[in-house]
């Protein structure tokens, strides 16, 4: 047995909702991650790693770098508690953040999670050989990092289901985030399949499944 074998439980799903209050920004310091210092740090205290962040207003001749979504990388990184960084390279760059927004998203959690099971990420195979080749050669293609399934205890006042069952009919892309006792992991993705009717049985509650197909990259935190 593993003493060291991360457990699962407290392991949460998360669907962006509205956008949550601005952040005034007093000054951004360029560099490899950019850091960003906020004004109050109560304002704050629902901005975590791994939270996309839309940042508005900056100036200077470089300002189009942070301008923009991103995801937080590390909150609070000075004894303040009111920074954090974002994985963007303003080395010598000219930013100027005094007049500047940082918008966190309104994270809505999905309730009542019983698991949380992915495809896991694999990459396509590209022929490359050529008449010079001496064996078959290959390259590897864009990672697809693939989809999730999640049991669920059905319940139809939740917001979080109430959200993702509204994704699903809207078939929209909706950003989603998984939080393990270990990492935080952000990424935008579909929900492609729905309980619209809950599986029932005699001495037992109501249960589904969801589906998710992820698009493009899955941030670490």
């Amino acid at each position: 047995m593993s003493i060291a074998a991360q457990l699962a439980q407290g392991s949460k799903l998360y669907i962006a909702g509205s956008a949550a209050t601005p952040l005034a920004l007093v000054s951004v310091t360029a560099g490899f991650p950019t850091v960003l210092t906020f004004l109050n740090a109560t304002v704050a205290t629902a901005l975590l790693n791994g939270d996309n962040c839309v940042i508005a207003d900056v100036t200077g001749a470089d300002a189009a770098l942070l301008n923009g979504t991103h995801v937080v990388s590390h909150k609070a990184i000075g004894v303040t508690n009111t920074t954090f960084t974002v994985d963007i390279d303003t080395t010598g760059a000219t930013i100027v953040g005094t007049t500047a927004t940082a918008t966190p998203s309104d994270w809505i959690q999905v309730k009542e999670v019983k698991a949380i099971k992915p495809s896991n990420a694999n990459t396509s195979s590209i022929d490359v050989t050529d008449l010079d080749s001496t064996a078959k050669e290959f390259r590897t293609g864009l990672v697809n990092n693939g989809t999730f399934t999640t049991d669920i205890h059905v319940l139809e006042t939740d917001p979080g289901q109430i959200a993702v069952e509204v994704a699903f009919k809207a078939s929209s892309v909706d950003i989603y985030k998984i939080e393990t006792p270990a990492k935080t992991r952000t990424f935008s993705a579909s929900c492609m399949k729905f309980p619209t009717v809950a599986d029932s049985s005699v001495d037992g509650v109501q249960t589904g499944s969801m589906d998710f197909q992820i698009s493009g990259d899955v941030v670490v935190s």
